[in-house]
């Protein structure tokens, strides 16, 4: 159950891991770098490092197969080896002879890079994350490692048709390291826990079964076998936000994934999700993706077609 339903999320949130440079060193060396993205994560192809970064009280040692995700960042820093420690710079060209004779029993390589995700998704996420995550490979055949070597191995050979297979990959890897941060015994309350949560599931089916209900909490926390302020309670620890905040939010990825999707009217959409008009369906779509329905529609249509476009020339 916890994959259908991570699987469906996903898809909505729009997630994709896009591979942007790394560093392979040998000897001591560091690196400290600026961050834009809202979400990064970097992983260890060989070697050994240690991460910091702001907001963290503790460095983070990283060992071969590692991946750390990291969350409204600003900066990271890296440092391996003994002193002195000379400077290094990340490289986005896999092809150069550095990542190439590369030595993985002998180089630290580092790979990195950025998650992107809609409005409505980017909450869901980065409010079950914490500002470091640490994510290790359960063992030499787990599949979190294998993900991360095989997406080295496209991105540093230049095969034919190497391109798209670092884009498959990189997602690949961005979900093995999902399924293993959701599969750790303590979470922070957010959209994860709330998957993993079985004894909220029955209820979760329903929301994401039938969001167009007007449900209640007495219905839900029935579905569920609970008393209404225990299921609240744990409901609230769980997602972090009371049950029905977070019906709200599963209908705007719905709704957007509709407008992306198909040519639906707003209207009908607005009662199919449940609310009572279309002007109360556009006041809350705006308020959480920030554009009316119908201009999220032409913008990510006229951006699709430019992609398209782009990789035809």
């Amino acid at each position: 159950m916890l994959s259908d339903r991570l699987s469906e999320a996903l898809d909505l949130v729009e997630v994709c891991g896009v591979l942007t440079g790394g560093i392979a060193a040998r000897g001591g060396w560091r690196l400290r770098a600026p961050l834009s993205d809202p979400v990064k994560f970097f992983a260890l192809v060989s070697g050994r490092a240690r991460l910091t970064t702001d907001g963290t009280d503790e460095a983070l040692d990283l060992v071969a197969g590692d991946v750390a995700i990291l969350t409204g960042r600003s900066w990271v820093a890296f440092e391996a080896g003994p002193e002195p420690r000379q400077e290094v710079q990340p490289e986005s060209d896999f092809s150069t002879d550095r990542f190439a004779s590369a030595d993985r029993d002998a180089d630290d390589i580092v790979i990195g890079g950025s998650v992107s995700l809609n409005a409505a998704g980017s909450t869901l996420l980065i409010e079950s994350l914490p500002p470091l995550a640490h994510i290790r490979p359960a063992g030499d055949d787990d599949r979190l490692l294998a993900a991360l070597l095989r997406l080295f191995d496209e991105a540093t050979t230049q095969r034919p048709g190497s391109a798209f297979a670092v884009r498959q990959y990189g997602q690949l890897l961005l979900l093995e390291a999902l399924r293993s941060y959701a599969g750790q015994p303590a979470l922070p309350s957010g959209w994860l826990r709330l998957l993993v949560d079985e004894r909220l599931r029955p209820a979760l089916d329903l929301l994401h079964g039938r969001p167009g209900c007007s449900w209640g909490l007495d219905e839900l926390a029935r579905a569920a076998a609970m008393s209404r302020t225990t299921f609240a309670e744990r409901f609230r620890e769980a997602a972090g936000v009371p049950p029905l905040t977070y019906l709200g939010r599963w209908r705007m990825l719905l709704a957007q994934r509709a407008l992306r999707d198909g040519d639906a009217r707003v209207a009908a959409l607005a009662e199919e999700l449940g609310y009572g008009s279309e002007s109360a369906f556009s006041t809350a779509f705006k308020r959480v993706v920030g554009e009316s329905p119908l201009r999220y529609r032409a913008r990510v249509r006229q951006a699709g077609g430019e992609r398209v476009r782009t990789e035809t020339l």
